[in-house]
């Protein structure tokens, strides 16, 4: 018996169905750290072209999906990367015949967590188990270690502990970024929180940018340079990182700047909508995140844009007035609009972090899932999109909170924290002053603004919801509460 044909009888640790790039770069990575591996992918041209180019002991394909299953060790631990939704529930179906009881599958896609909830009882009626866990790092993160945040059946997900444990990134302390975060859906649901967040945080830069090159008049390689000035400190991050070679890089096609070339219409996928849309039925307050979302929707409408802006931008009616006099722009010096953008973006940012764990731990009671906000800061340390120096200050401050510890993830408000507090309180100013000085300057910065509002709004003991009651109450006799009593109350308005 030749190497290759001793080869076929050695089954495969895990496999993975669903050869796109992430697909093919997850199987990378879990080959390169020595796991045997086999893939499939419904084009079979695709698998043999996959396999010719990196085939080797470790990495295996398989040209039909019984030959797949065949070829792993039992119980059998599969891996979906394929599309989500539909394609989703397809290929679950097409495996059923095949698979044992106690077989694993892995949903390593984008789903959204509502549907990984209904797979895990399907799957689980059945006698299969079900693991639906979200990954973040993008094509990069996938083949050299990504975020990973599983959820589902417990027993399963230490069965692939050691896997995802190996291929995963590293967080600040070297450990792997990767926890168990809870039941049934929970993993896909922070995933989603995680893509929210990551709305907020590239809205909140891009707001930034447009002062910097609106007011300022600084061309994308200056403003290069001043993000490379602010990602030395405290907003140190790879979104920062990654924005610098986005300012500086020239167009192939043209003589300019290709930042300047790219269409302003942000496209987007749902995991921002899907986040804004849990927290409007849930109840909370997501502000930040839900305007990100909203803004690349207005984005996406650059006809209306254009035929508004000859309406209203060239019209000195419309120019900004303030008390500095007619039609008057506000301007600083640039090296203090720096100063404060750094402060007033960390705000901004905790702000969005804040809204993001509220909304996780609100899914917590409503969903019975046990989630340990300090691990979930810790394994966004590293690998995903939103992975910054700003998440290991949330992992200390989570962990600093005397009621936190054991199996109790019971976590105060962000802004409770003893760190965060001061944080807050040291930022805020800068924020509201570079709000205010948007404004003046006629800049739309939806996210910044709705980040101070929010801090605003989450911290005032007194809010006017009681004139709104008092409205509903004429209108509609809807009642009201009383702040003396208790009980729903209604008045005859015009009695």
């Amino acid at each position: 018996m030749n190497f290759a044909n001793f080869m076929n009888f050695i089954s495969s640790k895990i496999g993975l169905i669903g050869l796109a790039v992430m697909g093919q770069n997850l199987a990378r990575n879990i080959a390169r750290n020595k796991f045997r591996i086999s893939v499939f992918n419904r084009t079979t041209e695709t698998t043999n072209k996959f396999i010719k180019e990196f085939g080797n002991e470790y990495l295996v394909g398989a040209k039909n999906l019984k030959e797949f299953v065949d070829s792993l060790e039992k119980p059998r631990k599969i891996i979906l990367l394929v599309q989500a939704g539909k394609p989703v529930d397809a290929v679950i179906e097409n495996l059923k015949p095949l698979l044992d009881s106690n077989d694993i599958i892995i949903d390593l896609g984008n789903s959204y967590y509502k549907d990984t909830q209904r797979r895990f009882l399907e799957i689980q009626k059945q006698g299969f188990k079900f693991i639906g866990s979200g990954v973040s790092g993008g094509e990069e993160g996938a083949l050299n270690g990504p975020s990973l945040m599983p959820g589902g059946d417990r027993k399963s997900w230490l069965q692939i502990k050691d896997i995802f444990e190996k291929i995963s990134a590293k967080d600040f302390s070297g450990n792997p970024c990767v926890t168990y975060i809870g039941d049934n859906g929970a993993g896909h649901f922070v995933k989603m929180v995680h893509n929210g967040i990551e709305y907020g945080v590239m809205q909140m830069m891009s707001e930034a940018y447009d002062i910097l090159r609106k007011v300022y008049k600084l061309k994308a390689p200056k403003i290069a340079k001043i993000f490379q000035k602010l990602s030395k400190g405290k907003l140190n991050s790879y979104l920062f990182d990654i924005s610098m070679t986005v300012l500086s890089k020239k167009d192939e096609l043209s003589e300019n700047n290709l930042i300047d070339m790219i269409l302003d219409k942000a496209s987007q996928k749902g995991t921002g909508s899907w986040t804004a849309i849990d927290a409007l039925q849930r109840g909370v307050n997501l502000s930040s995140i839900a305007e990100s979302v909203f803004a690349r929707c207005v984005s996406g409408q650059k006809d209306k844009r254009m035929k508004l802006s000859k309406i209203f931008q060239n019209n000195s009616k419309f120019n900004s007035r303030s008390s500095l006099g007619q039609n008057s722009k506000f301007i600083i010096s640039l090296d203090k609009f720096v100063a404060i953008l750094e402060n007033a973006l960390y705000c901004g940012m905790l702000s969005s972090y804040a809204q993001g764990f509220d909304l996780i731990q609100n899914a917590m009671t409503e969903e019975n899932w046990q989630i340990d906000l300090a691990e979930i800061s810790r394994i966004w340390e590293g690998g995903c999109i939103i992975r910054a120096e700003i998440l290991n200050f949330l992992h200390k401050a989570f962990l600093s909170c005397h009621s936190y510890g054991g199996t109790n993830f019971n976590s105060p408000h962000l802004f409770e924290i003893d760190g965060i507090k001061q944080a807050m309180e040291n930022s805020v100013p800068d924020l509201r002053e570079l709000c205010a000085f948007g404004i003046l300057n006629g800049i739309a910065m939806p996210s910044l603004t709705t980040a101070l509002s929010y801090f605003d709004s989450i911290t005032s003991e007194k809010l006017p919801a009681n004139f709104i009651q008092g409205l509903r109450d004429y209108f509609g006799a809807h009642t009201y509460e009383r702040i003396d009593k208790k009980g729903a109350f209604h008045s005859q308005w015009n009695g």
